[in-house]
């Protein structure tokens, strides 16, 4: 069984670790970067070394542990009962270092902290830049990293310590980590104004199966409950149009090869602009409540606190400002 506290995981390192000397924290980042790619190139694309140089990190760090790590066969590398061990200690270090380094920097006055953020599209695209712009007006010494993933992989980074705040939908498994309410948006069906839905004010998930759509690729979590729906009715999705971006599934849609859905704030240039149609989606899973997620709240580092604690001010003013406008 993996080792669950940061003292079992400290001595599950320690037990592997010759009296003689201590493990390299370079070598370790390598070995999880392994581990997370299962793939030599891709960790050495990673780290931005060449792949017998990680090979050969690799080979030594085995061999002052005294046991293999990793078995390959066939192309596919595996770890081993050591390697299954080690891993989650070897993240727990390495991610106190960078927690020690983190706020250390807090005393350095010349420089603020860092922060990693990976956030959804969706987020991205719509309220989450505007809140970070005026974190960056109070805090213009910390710096904010971002990085865009899907709702599972936001989840599986801050699971993994890759990233200190997630943005993500709150029907992704995040039962691990920490969450606080932030935003809320709303899927619509997108149209173009020759589409044979384009006259319905609403429409169900079911009444969209006939026809062709555009889906991010990916496997957005969108995307796979429209799979699940579609396998329920025992019909197939009309799907053979996979894009990167929103703006890309509206530009489709303009084209009319296909309709979309759709966050209703990435839809409405495409509507103002090309004349398209937003239908309401009637169904449950259209009306998306976002999250940040952490893996832990008192162990995130000063400037994370800092950014946490904004994000969840500026999404309470946003709800009471929509509460105040909908009295009205």
């Amino acid at each position: 069984m993996p080792p669950n506290t940061l003292k079992d995981q400290a001595n599950a390192i320690l037990k592997w670790v010759p009296m003689s000397g201590m493990l390299d924290p370079v070598s370790l980042q390598l070995f999880v970067a392994i581990c997370e790619h299962r793939s030599l190139t891709e960790a050495a694309e990673r780290e931005c070394l060449t792949v017998s140089a990680v090979s050969k990190r690799l080979t030594a760090l085995e061999q002052q542990i005294g046991t293999p790590l990793l078995e390959r066969s066939r192309g596919v590398i595996q770890l081993t009962v050591a390697g299954e061990s080690l891993l989650p200690a070897a993240r727990a270090l390495l991610q106190s270092m960078e927690r020690i380094q983190a706020n250390l920097t807090e005393f350095n006055l010349s420089s603020g902290g860092r922060v990693r953020v990976v956030s959804t599209m969706s987020a991205l695209t719509s309220f989450l830049p505007e809140d970070i712009a005026e974190f960056k007006k109070s805090q213009p010494d910390i710096q904010v990293c971002i990085d865009e993933r899907i709702s599972t992989d936001v989840a599986k980074s801050v699971e993994e310590g890759r990233a200190d705040i997630g943005i993500c939908w709150d029907l992704t498994g995040t039962r691990h980590l920490e969450t606080i309410p932030y935003r809320q948006d709303r899927l619509v069906l997108l149209v173009h104004k020759h589409h044979p839905l384009a006259n319905k004010t609403s429409v169900t998930f079911l009444d969209t199966l006939p026809y062709e759509r555009a889906a991010l690729q990916g496997g957005s979590l969108v995307h796979q409950i429209q799979q699940r729906l579609a396998i329920a009715e025992g019909k197939a999705l009309q799907t053979s149009i996979f894009v990167r971006t929103y703006d890309a599934a509206c530009r489709i849609v303009a084209a009319n090869l296909a309709c979309a859905i759709v966050p209703s704030e990435s839809a409405h240039a495409w509507i103002r602009n090309y004349g398209l149609q937003a239908i309401a989606l009637d169904e449950k899973w259209a009306a998306r409540n976002f999250v940040l997620c952490v893996r832990d709240k008192l162990t995130l580092s000063f400037s994370a606190r800092n950014l946490l604690e904004h994000l969840t001010m500026a999404a309470r003013a946003d709800r009471v400002a929509a509460s105040n406008r909908s009295i009205l």
